[in-house]
Parts: structure tokens; C-alpha cells; sequence
């Protein structure tokens, strides 16, 4: 895979990752149309060699250089905001997991399925993604919505999937949440994104997004 693909966002696998790539590239076009009328003032200003020494004020370009700014904040405020009350709640969660962190690995409890409770640490051998994968994945139905809890037992941790838009601090002795509705079957990796000491970036989380049958046959089988 060439290098320059790795520029930009990972593929959405969550409506609200969706909303948040496209206010990225919201944002980014306006900074760019800044970017260029600023050197444009600029290049105009160094070649225009008319000058006039007895302008002291103008009414005129100092309204429109105070107002330009707060109606450009407008237009990135309004989507941001829009954006972040959509990943703030959702308010009848099919299911609710928990994620707990430790050095250096995560461990995870399905508290609506008897109690399911298992590790998951980092395979080091593994062929299909290179400090990645683990044995234990979490499994998790897709267009479901679920809400996770996130702490830790011992340093802060942070669980983050980038291309879900979910990152989340574990902190110990407390408990933080977030929201997600995977759109699709898959595969979605992240990792530990709070240095929590040597061994920080081997700490890797693996979810498999399938249908709920399956789902539901993989916590029969557990």
C-alpha cells in the first residue's frame, strides 16, 4: 500500500466517524480558501507599490475584518456542535460492554450475557495485522446500537478505534462511556493511545463486527 494513502482518515465504519470525516473535510476547505486570500494579500502587497502614508483608520475594513472572522467561527461552530451532541448519547442501548485496562493488556465483560469476562492480550506472531491482532476479539453485532464503559485498574489507558471515531481515557476509579453503531461486517483494530509505560504499544484491540445471529451463537458457544 503506497505511503501517500496513509494521509488521509480511515473508511467510516460508524455514522458519526462518517459526519466527522465530512466536517474534516468542511473544515479543511475553509482553511484552505483562508490559506489562499491570505497569500494573495499578501503577494498583492509586496508588488503594489502605491502607498498611502495618511491613512490613519477606516470604519469600513475594520468591520469587515472583526465580522469575517466570527461568521467563518459560525460555519465550523454549528456542524461541530451538530456533530458532537450525535456522539454524545444514545438512549436505548441494545447492549452495554466494558473495557478495562491494565498494563498491558485489556480485559472486557459482557455483564448482559451472564457475565461473560475474558483477556485479550496481543499475539505476537500474527500474519493477518503486525502488533494487532489478539487472541481474544470482541465480538459485537453490527447496526446494533452499544454503549461501552471504559476504566482502568492500575495507570490511565486509553481505548480508541479510529475508524469508528472512538477514542476514550480509562481512568482508574472511574468509569467513562461512549457510543457506537458499527455499519458493517469487519474487521477494526486500535490501540492504546495514553502512554501507559513500556509496554504501551503493545496493547492492541481487535473488533469483529457480525450479524446477530452469529453474535448471539458465539455467546451460546462461550
Amino acid at each position: 500500500m503506497p505511503t501517500w494513502n496513509h494521509i488521509m482518515l480511515q473508511n467510516s465504519s460508524n455514522p458519526s466517524m462518517e459526519q466527522l470525516i465530512m466536517f474534516h473535510d468542511h473544515s479543511m476547505l475553509i482553511l484552505f480558501m483562508i490559506c489562499i486570500f491570505i497569500i494573495y494579500m499578501m503577494l498583492f502587497s509586496m508588488m503594489n507599490k502605491n502607498f498611502n502614508y495618511l491613512l490613519l483608520q477606516g470604519q469600513e475594513i475594520e468591520t469587515i475584518w472583526t465580522m469575517a472572522p466570527a461568521i467563518i467561527l459560525l460555519f465550523i461552530t454549528i456542524p461541530s456542535l451538530k456533530i458532537l451532541y450525535m456522539m454524545e448519547e444514545i438512549f436505548k442501548p441494545f447492549m452495554t460492554i466494558k473495557a478495562i485496562g491494565h498494563q498491558w493488556y485489556w480485559s472486557y465483560e459482557y455483564s448482559d450475557f451472564k457475565n461473560i469476562e475474558f483477556d485479550s492480550f496481543m499475539i505476537n506472531d500474527s500474519k493477518l495485522m503486525r502488533l494487532l491482532d489478539v487472541d481474544n476479539r470482541v465480538m459485537l453485532p453490527f447496526n446494533t446500537p452499544i454503549r461501552i464503559l471504559v476504566t482502568s485498574a492500575d495507570v490511565i489507558h486509553s481505548w480508541s478505534i479510529p475508524s469508528m471515531g472512538l477514542k476514550m481515557d480509562a481512568t482508574p476509579g472511574r468509569i467513562n462511556q461512549m457510543f457506537m453503531n458499527i455499519n458493517r461486517p469487519g474487521i477494526y483494530s486500535g490501540q492504546c493511545s495514553e502512554i501507559c509505560g513500556a509496554n504501551h504499544s503493545f496493547m492492541p484491540i481487535m473488533i469483529e463486527a457480525i450479524n446477530m445471529n452469529n453474535f448471539f451463537k458465539w455467546i451460546m458457544n462461550f
